[in-house]
């Protein structure tokens, strides 16, 4: 497995654990999908004006079949699923959400067997139990039940899941910079249509002076997260990166403990200890997966 592209995932973990502790200050009072919108809006830029510094003209000469696994990207990872997620979040408690949202691995893992033909050592289930055990403890979950909230919350992860395969197959023949435009691009213009059709466009021009920088800074982090985690997905089997952006969750809360003195209990440090090991299990047999799909699905 190789290991620039372990590292670039696990930095974009820590990227996550910090923009999760941070969102909670910016997002206050913003409609969350202007929020998004906002946010893919200001990395597609971003990403436009780099691809044009450094004069690379791969993006206008794409073929239709690449434009349309961009389109697709942006569909599955970069609107849908953040619309979900969103609705969900309104009808469910955080935490039933933060659960839901962490089996994306699970997800992604049944995905690339069955369609990038990843030869996963079965010694994975165990770790994987880990981590499902850890972030219930993290997460702090004292009940669960299942409602319209949380099969929102669950299509959204799935939405994110199939996106992570249509991405490492975009990846066989796109550079991880073009992936993120077409995720960020089209990911903004259907949102945008979205913000349209529900009446909420007109949100966008009424953001306060400090909603507005948040987004800005927000979306800089943001900038960081898709740059190194399809760099990295690029290299690494996506089973194994999506184990990685697990790491989130710990590095979160700690931060809530040093920064607002939100204290950890027992069981979540059980949680922590345990999603570590499970993290740490999955990397260890990370050297028995194989791709052997390079080209189209079976």
């Amino acid at each position: 497995m190789n290991k620039k592209g372990l590292k670039l995932v696990l930095m974009t973990a820590i990227i996550s654990g910090v923009s999760i502790f941070l969102n909670k200050f910016g997002v206050q009072g913003v409609n969350p999908y202007v929020f998004t919108f906002l946010k893919n809006t200001t990395v597609a830029t971003l990403l436009l004006s780099l691809i044009l510094l450094l004069k690379d003209k791969t993006i206008f000469s794409l073929s239709k079949k690449q434009y349309f696994k961009l389109s697709a990207i942006g569909l599955f990872g970069g609107s849908i699923p953040f619309l979900l997620f969103f609705k969900g979040l309104q009808l469910t408690s955080s935490a039933s959400a933060g659960f839901i949202h962490k089996t994306m691995f699970i997800w992604v893992f049944i995905l690339a067997v069955l369609f990038l033909r990843e030869n996963i050592n079965k010694k994975i289930l165990v770790p994987a139990l880990l981590i499902i055990l850890g972030n219930f403890l993290l997460l702090k979950i004292n009940s669960f039940s299942w409602g319209f909230g949380e099969s929102l919350i669950l299509g959204a992860t799935l939405f994110w899941s199939i996106e992570n395969i249509i991405s490492k197959n975009a990846l066989n023949e796109l550079d991880a910079k073009t992936v993120v435009f077409g995720r960020m691009f089209f990911g903004s213009l259907f949102i945008l249509m979205f913000l349209v059709a529900s009446g909420n466009i007109k949100e966008v021009v009424s953001l306060s002076l400090s909603q507005i920088l948040w987004t800005g800074f927000t979306s800089v982090l943001l900038m960081g997260y898709v740059f190194t985690y399809y760099n990295g997905l690029k290299f690494v089997s996506p089973t194994i990166a999506t184990s990685i952006l697990l790491l989130a969750s710990p590095i979160t809360t700690v931060l809530n403990f040093v920064f607002l003195d939100k204290m950890i209990s027992v069981p979540q440090v059980i949680g922590i200890i345990l999603l570590f090991s499970g993290v740490v299990g999955v990397l260890s047999l990370s050297e028995n997966i194989q791709i052997t799909w390079t080209a189209n699905p079976r």
